[in-house]
């Protein structure tokens, strides 16, 4: 039957696999060979590429604003990924309503996650104009009704707390997204976990440490895992925050080789360099594979068998 079926099943199979390979094998193998060579324009043929071995990768290393990139990438990738796990776990643990006491879940669930069916671009120019603004902001007219006046007019988006402000502005439309995959995993938990926890005096916190935590290694992998791609392609949020020159305070990986694939905006004479942008592209896909191995490593996936 399998046979009989072979020439049916190419003949589906055929486009998808020809797509596969034109926009995410070829592009990835000529990235990474494109690295190695000193290439001024990203559509340059191969045959105007001059080979450079590690010299683009050296020259990455040696530039100040590529390892604060680096830098900032982490901080958003740690400080703003347990934010967000923490944030989105105890809503997840909230709204599956294990004791069936709580009213309006769904609401809760669509109002969370609401942040996450807005553009990065809209929601980025909301947090700048209407949340951060020093005269008439959300933060302001907190701060003033609470009586702290002085602390009501700090600009938000000045040097020293542009990095946080804009960190905070993206975790609060994160939450909502891995809300829902802690949710997922946690109503596959069986009830009956929950209740014999429960006819053994366990606490909320002991249910929350010694059930479900333990039958959600797998879900936690994958949000950890998820969260890192996002955060390695963090780049909306950076040109907004600082849309004319590239900012210590903002820029991550993607901006910078934004700047070196298509030249810098705010000068005239744009000078390319096409292979340290795809040395960047590189070393990003190389971090998220890291993080991949050692989160699987780390987190085994000996959920309970359900």
């Amino acid at each position: 039957m399998l046979k009989a079926n072979k020439p049916v099943i190419i003949t589906f199979l055929a486009p998808a696999a020809l797509c596969y390979v034109l926009v995410f094998l070829y592009p990835t193998f000529r990235t990474l060979a494109m690295s190695f060579f000193r290439v001024e324009s990203v559509s340059s043929p191969m045959a105007n590429w001059d080979f450079a071995g590690l010299a683009n990768y050296a020259k990455l290393f040696r530039t100040p604003i590529f390892l604060q990139s680096l830098k900032n990438i982490g901080r958003i990738w740690f400080v703003g990924g347990c934010a967000v796990m923490i944030l989105a776990l105890i809503f997840a643990v909230i709204l599956t309503n294990n004791t069936g006491r709580m009213r309006g879940t769904k609401f809760f669930r669509s109002a969370i996650y609401l942040p996450n069916v807005v553009s990065a671009v809209a929601m980025g120019t909301m947090w700048i104009n209407y949340a951060y603004n020093s005269d008439y902001g959300l933060l302001h007219s907190i701060l003033a009704g609470l009586g702290f006046e002085a602390a009501s007019h700090t600009l938000w988006t000045a040097p020293g707390q542009l990095f946080w402000s804009m960190l905070a502005a993206y975790c609060f439309g994160m939450v909502g997204y891995h809300m829902l995959i802690f949710i997922s995993g946690i109503e596959q938990i069986p009830r009956d976990f929950y209740e014999a926890a429960f006819l053994d005096g366990a606490n909320i916190l002991q249910r929350f440490f010694f059930v479900t935590i333990p039958n959600m290694r797998g879900v936690i992998r994958t949000n950890v895992v998820m969260w890192t791609v996002f955060t390695v392609g963090f780049f909306v949020w950076g040109q907004l925050f600082s849309p004319v020159n590239l900012s210590n305070d903002t820029v991550a990986p993607m901006n910078y080789m934004y700047e070196l694939v298509f030249g810098s905006s705010s000068s005239a004479a744009t000078a390319r360099d096409s292979g340290a942008g795809a040395a960047i592209g590189v070393i990003l896909m190389l971090s998220v594979v890291a993080i991949f191995f050692a989160t699987n490593f780390i987190v085994k996936n000996d959920d309970a068998e359900l």
